[in-house]
């Protein structure tokens, strides 16, 4: 049986607003299984990025517990989440941050060599990486802003996973793309889930929250629902669809 990669111990986040606090998420208990493919949507402002910031360390949350393979995370300095984010933790964002000045392989091997030693072998797996992706050794040595939209998220998601991370997390990672492009990535995402990466995942779109195997709803901070789904590719699509549309129509989506 798969174990439990993330913990939530009523887990708790407010920001304050001209005075007056905002509490985001609220006593919200959740747990996620290593290998699973998890989809977090909601309405606007029902605490989605926040969860995803709190789960990944990128945040701290005001009160509650935070556990990351049953390692409590919420008590950490600054510094110390920092080390264990590059250890543990693949990132992709909405805005794919590929630094400008560095060639795509160097913007690939930059958040690679803080954590591994400068090798032969590192330079071998972020190539094959990169090709795996569709992002051909003609391109290796451009710059970010030579790509489409496309291609350079293509690369956010090499950089996000070289360090063989627990838990990938994305954030829109299809926000600003066309369809084709989306089609591209998101098929990216599959893969390397099949493959046993456990993600989280942020977003609004059905089509996205399609490739999950557990879509969980927000509302007013905490999880109203969440409905499972066979690994995306096994299952008949139009049924999947059915599926996942009605319960989000359920939820008021």
């Amino acid at each position: 049986m798969a174990s439990s990669i993330l913990k939530t111990d009523k887990l708790c986040k407010s920001f304050s607003n001209g005075g007056i606090q905002q509490h985001v998420i609220k006593n919200l208990d959740l747990e996620i299984m290593a290998g699973d493919f998890t989809v977090i949507m909601g309405a606007s402002g029902s605490g989605k990025s926040t969860l995803l910031y709190a789960l990944s360390g990128m945040d701290k949350p005001s009160m509650g517990k935070v556990l990351f393979d049953d390692y409590e995370i919420q008590n950490l300095s600054n510094d110390e989440l920092a080390i264990f984010r590059r250890g543990n933790c693949g990132f992709v964002f909405q805005s794919i941050y590929l630094l400008e000045n560095q060639t795509i392989l160097d913007n690939v091997l930059t958040g690679a060599l803080v954590v591994q030693k400068n090798s032969p072998e590192l330079v071998k797996k972020a190539k094959e990486l990169l090709a795996k992706v569709g992002i051909s050794e003609e391109n290796w040595n451009k710059y970010p802003n030579q790509l489409s939209g496309g291609e350079a998220q293509r690369v956010g998601i090499v950089r996000a996973v070289i360090n063989d991370p627990k838990v990938l997390f994305a954030d829109e990672p299809t926000g600003q793309l066309n369809s084709a492009s989306s089609a591209d990535v998101l098929d990216i995402f599959t893969d390397i889930h099949k493959k046993g990466q456990s993600i989280v995942m942020v977003t609004h779109d059905l089509k996205t929250a399609l490739r999950g195997t557990r879509v969980i709803f927000l509302r007013d901070g905490g999880v109203v629902g969440e409905y499972r789904m066979e690994p995306y590719g096994t299952d008949d699509l139009k049924e999947r669809r059915n599926g996942l549309q009605q319960f989000l129509d359920d939820m008021g989506w």
